[in-house]
């Protein structure tokens, strides 16, 4: 049989077989769709939200990080790409055409040179028909596109960190949409008050006019915290001796510093966006099992593989291997791997020991596969087997995680569980001789035991009570750092252990369960062989 190709039916052959190569998995245009709508019927009437993408990270020189797209604009897009604006609209626009739309996509410009280096852009076609938005155009139009947002009673955006980096090849990166931005809406970041100036201001206004002596000196000890609060004309009239307002000039003076004249808002989205991506949709929690157990399996693999001799970074490198391997598109994380009394530093990221002896290993990664990250916690033995020490550390910790697991159940308090682990791990502090009493105050376990995940490793989320389908995560820990006011014989031991718990109508399901968490299980898992064994490199010195 003969076959006839065409230029066409090349052309189809060659995109076909690059599309076969990319993965499928991700959420639909569908997902974002109803996210977008969701939150378009929370909006006010006579409103308007925008979100941006990431800008671009410079590493060094010509060099940049490998970009990672704004959580929430993924979130509502799909867009995977920088130098975009997403604009939501609570009711129905009318273009010139007389054709009606409630959003805009605006994305970065096909450009076929900056193409050939940096990848393939979707584009305004691409917008369209991958990401299911009938109007999308590049970012240049919305920086000529004048829009009036002073016609609008709400303008709903996310807090500035003005940290975007202004590019002279792009004419509409991020840099230049926010500033575009600002300039149409006469956005001046005063006008919005920190927590911190909310907190005063509203004590100012609570508090009777009799107390305002106990109040005043309250306020002139938070001003040397808080330099932010020095400056503050509302706050220094206030403290002035011979301001002879009564307690309802006060009060009403302070709500007018606490409703700023401006339709721009700050609160609206990280709230109610927080709430919305705090419970996952089946689809979500598709992807977000899988970078979990990607992790799981990438903490077992390393347990087989451990040897005293390693170093820090090739355990890191370890993990990071097996999330490769299963396609997980980074890490969702700096990885942590602190042997010995590096354990004992929570956020530890050198991981540039280069023995870790006979200690315990704190291994806490999390891959990220398609957004979604892990954030998964094994302590282990480097040599194998538990020390008599190591054991009475790490049963304590697993004994208060295991109690405080049972307490994800939908409708208790989300503080349950580190009330829970609290009492455990101070009781058996105390047992062991450890610290004086059970109400000593220490810093053995100076961090709560729960927190979402989900796009962001610490997931935004109300933290008030379980609901069905979140992800939380359970992560009880003690570090007895050197020179601990402690018998020396437990100094150096950091234990961790957490897992990732699915909140089900049937109790709590643990998603990272199959990466062993016993001593026993640990010890026998560390005695398999490792498919890494024989993998032997040519020494460099």
């Amino acid at each position: 049989m003969k076959f006839k190709f065409t230029l066409l039916g090349l052309l189809l052959l060659t995109i076909n077989s690059v599309l076969a190569q990319i993965p499928t998995d991700y959420l639909s245009a569908d997902f974002h769709k109803n996210r977008r709508e969701i939150l378009r019927a929370k909006m006010p009437a006579n409103s308007v939200a925008l979100v941006f993408a990431n800008s671009i990270r410079n590493r060094a020189n010509d060099v940049e990080y490998v970009f990672h797209q704004d959580p929430n604009f993924y979130y509502l897009t799909g867009y995977r790409e920088p130098n975009a604006v997403l604009v939501i609209f609570s009711d129905n626009q009318t273009n010139e055409k007389g054709e009606t739309y409630n959003e805009v996509l605006y994305v970065q410009e096909k450009n076929q040179r900056a193409e050939m280096w940096t990848g393939k852009r979707l584009g305004i076609e691409g917008a369209k028909k991958e990401l299911g938005f009938s109007q999308a155009f590049n970012g240049i139009d919305f920086i000529n596109s004048k829009m009036d947002f002073k016609k609008f009673d709400n303008v709903f955006i996310e807090k500035f960190n003005d940290d975007h980096r202004n590019s002279n090849k792009d004419k509409a990166d991020v840099f230049d949409l926010v500033k575009s931005f600002k300039m149409a809406s006469g956005y001046n970041p005063d006008i919005f008050l920190s927590p911190t100036k909310k907190y005063v201001y509203n004590l100012i206004k609570t508090t009777p006019i009799e107390k305002r002596v106990e109040l005043s000196a309250k306020i002139k000890t938070y001003l040397s915290y808080y330099p932010e609060l020095q400056d503050d004309k509302f706050i220094a009239d206030y403290l002035k001796t011979d301001m002879a307002l009564s307690s309802k000039d006060i009060q009403e003076n302070a709500m007018l510093a606490l409703q700023p004249k401006t339709n721009l808002d700050i609160d609206f989205l990280p709230s109610n966006l927080a709430t919305m991506r705090e419970t996952k949709t089946p689809a979500e929690l598709k992807l977000l099992t899988k970078a979990v157990r990607i992790s799981a399996v990438g903490q077992i693999e390393m347990m087989k593989a451990m040897k005293p001799d390693m170093s820090e970074t090739e355990i890191q490198g370890i993990h990071e291997f097996v999330y490769k391997k299963y396609g997980a598109e980074y890490e969702g994380y700096p990885s942590i791997v602190g042997a010995g009394n590096n354990g004992c530093i929570l956020h530890y990221m050198e991981n540039n020991k280069t023995k870790v002896d006979n200690d315990l290993v704190l291994m806490d990664l999390g891959a990220e596969y398609h957004g979604y990250t892990a954030d998964v916690t094994r302590t282990v033995p480097a040599n194998g087997k538990f020390s008599k020490e190591q054991k009475e550390i790490y049963d304590l910790v697993y004994k208060a995680q295991e109690a405080g697991i049972a307490e994800y159940v939908i409708g208790n308090s989300m503080s349950k569980p580190n009330q829970v682990a609290i009492k455990i791990i101070n009781e058996g502090l105390f047992k062991l001789g450890i610290i004086k009493s059970v109400d000593e105050k220490h810093n053995y376990f100076p961090h709560g035991t729960s927190h979402h995940i989900g796009l962001d490793v610490h997931d935004p989320g109300n933290y008030n009570m379980f609901e069905e389908n979140m992800v939380v995560t359970m992560e009880p820990g003690i570090y007895i750092p050197e020179g601990s006011k402690c018998d020396k014989k437990y100094w150096s031991i950091g234990v961790r252990i957490e897992d990732d718990i699915l909140i089900t109508k049937n109790g709590p399901k643990n998603l990272s369960e199959e990466a062993p968490r016993t001593t026993e299980a640990i010890e026998k898992m560390m005695a398999k062989k490792s498919v890494l064994d024989n993998f032997l490199l040519p020494s460099l010195d």
